[in-house]
């Protein structure tokens, strides 16, 4: 590989690992989201989680959990993507 491609690389590796970071940053916020959902669900009287707005509350911490988790394996399959591209490109 010459240089000129091996820098076209270079600069598309580093733009998707800026990419991924800021997938991190909104992770993070979703995980605060997340957060808040399910100590509102654990702080409602076990009356009120029962109920249909308990529930409720409960199914979007769960939606937003399964959510979250797929979006880091997502994640983690970018960074060694990226990882497999920089190594081709150093060969």
């Amino acid at each position: 590989m010459n240089k000129a491609r091996r820098t076209l690389i270079d600069r598309e590796c580093t733009a998707i690992r800026e990419l991924v970071s800021q997938l991190r940053d909104h992770m993070e916020a979703l995980e605060s989201l997340r957060d808040e959902e399910q100590e509102c669900y654990d702080n409602m009287p076990e009356g009120l989680q029962g109920s249909d707005q308990g529930q409720r509350i409960e199914g979007i911490a769960n939606d937003l959990d399964s959510a979250i988790s797929t979006l880091d394996s997502s994640i983690s399959e970018v960074d060694n993507a990226v990882d497999e591209i920089e190594e081709a490109a150093n060969q």
